[in-house]
């Protein structure tokens, strides 16, 4: 049991490893290829035109522009593999450091995005299926397919308008109030700027989620042992708790934190569209102001939580379905 287990951790830990370096590897080649010309974008046309050689030099070397590419990536993976992130060129602090503040901001948002979208999904996905074509189920895909297909920006939007301009029930931006020190800020006032970003993120990410296990209740319903249940006299909860939940819960644990990647990139443009100061948001400024050493950084984090969150899933296989834990040689 010992080998296996070690055996499906070192494979993971490998397909960990290439998958950083692919990441790395897109990331920096993006960059690379990207117009922008981080000198015009964060110093100016105007003010370049007034400054003297020596000092264009001087903002030339620190942005890299003239450093060769490869020179650049080779310095930043030798950094990176020893713990160092570098400097940010936009915030000036260290990349970790920056991290540390977006990272905790965007945590707070997508995990109760995640847990509601997640548990909210599941059920609807569950009480669609076991009322297969009456009004539940059509009105429950009906929102899923008008939800699946609107744009998430524009969602974040229309909330914004109804409960922070019309109603002025929510703050319509920011993590915290204006004007108040960090030591005054309430864990109150972080749940209150957090609603309309974490419902946005809720609503988009609950009809993927809804809709595949509307579809895996609907196998199951019409399964033989489900029918023979009902013919014994099983019906509703009773039959769900028996023969529905185990064999609906993982593919939805599957889609579940397969769905991180969603939010992950959801929030970069909710956070964007609530001046929320996130991971999202610092993705957003690194890009566009060519801030090498803080972009890579966040993209490797992102793809890591995509990838753990993925390990888990498989982790968590073997307890729901006792059949995949007696197979773990074939992981």
């Amino acid at each position: 049991m010992k080998k296996k287990w070690i055996s499906f951790l070192c494979k993971n830990f490998i397909r960990l490893f290439l998958l950083t370096v692919a990441v790395s590897v897109v990331t920096f080649l993006l960059m690379n290829a990207s117009p922008i010309d981080p000198l015009q974008q964060n110093v100016g046309q105007a003010a370049l035109g007034t400054m003297s050689q020596e000092q264009v030099a001087k903002l030339e070397e620190y942005w890299g522009v003239n450093t060769p590419p490869l020179e650049r990536y080779l310095a930043w993976a030798g950094d990176f593999i020893r713990g160092d992130m570098g400097t940010s060129l936009l915030y000036r602090q260290p990349v970790a450091q920056v991290i540390g503040v977006k990272l905790l901001n965007s945590l707070f948002l997508m995990i109760a995005a995640w847990v509601i979208s997640g548990i909210l999904g599941f059920l609807l996905g569950v009480l669609a299926g076991m009322n297969r074509g009456r009004l539940a189920d059509k009105v429950i895909r009906g929102y899923c397919l008008v939800i699946s297909s609107t744009p998430t920006f524009w969602l974040a939007l229309l909330l914004l308008m109804i409960f922070g301009v019309w109603l002025r029930v929510l703050p319509i931006g920011l993590s915290v109030p204006i004007g108040v020190e960090a030591s005054g800020v309430t864990f109150l006032d972080r749940v209150q700027h957090a609603i309309l970003p974490a419902l946005t993120l809720s609503i988009t990410g609950v009809s993927n989620i809804a809709l595949h296990t509307r579809e895996k209740m609907i196998d199951i319903c019409e399964s033989d042992y489900v029918l023979f249940a009902r013919a014994r006299g099983e019906k509703g909860w009773q039959l769900f708790k028996n023969h529905g939940f185990r064999n609906v819960l993982l593919p939805a644990i599957t889609l579940h934190f397969g769905s991180i990647s969603e939010i992950f990139g959801g929030s970069v443009l909710v956070e964007q569209v609530f001046s929320y100061p996130g991971l999202g948001q610092a993705a957003v400024e690194a890009g566009l102001g060519s801030d090498f050493p803080l972009l890579m950084a966040i993209t490797i984090i992102s793809a890591l939580f995509v990838f753990g969150g993925n390990f888990i899933a498989n982790l968590l296989y073997g307890i729901v379905d006792p059949r995949i834990r007696r197979g773990e040689e074939r992981l």
